[in-house]
């Protein structure tokens, strides 16, 4: 193994590593995170915030070990789409410290989206990986 195959393996624990830890957020702290949901006018905001929390979990931590990763990368895309245009809406607000915070998340949700999208490039088995 070259060190190319490590760099990758990082690669995947950084960003699987923050959806892992993200989703767990969502539950550590799922009241205020539903009340920001519902805020936004999302309904059924809890088991929302809780569907999208396994969603990561999951998509995370398939990612880190390399073990079906087409999934994986589906449930982050299907995670990131509509957060980012529901969520991270800073056209909407009225205040500029949020219209700032907003837009900043908006920013980066669609940087972990397209890293997603080119992951999803990636045919051969992942160096380092379970390979299932």
């Amino acid at each position: 193994m070259s060190y190319v195959d490590y760099l990758f393996l990082l690669g995947r624990i950084l960003y699987g590593g923050f959806f892992v830890l993200g989703g767990i957020n969502h539950f550590q702290h799922l009241n205020m995170m539903a009340g920001f949901t519902a805020s936004k006018g999302v309904p059924a905001a809890k088991p929302g915030v809780m569907l999208s929390g396994l969603l990561i979990i999951i998509g995370g931590l398939l990612v880190i070990l390399g073990w079906h990763v087409r999934i994986g990368l589906a449930c982050i895309v299907l995670f990131l789409v509509p957060v980012t245009f529901l969520m991270h809406n800073y056209w909407v607000e009225k205040d500029m410290m949020q219209m700032i915070n907003q837009r900043v998340n908006f920013q980066k949700n669609l940087a972990l989206l397209g890293a997603a999208l080119m992951m999803l490039m990636i045919s051969r088995p992942w160096p380092v990986s379970l390979n299932l």
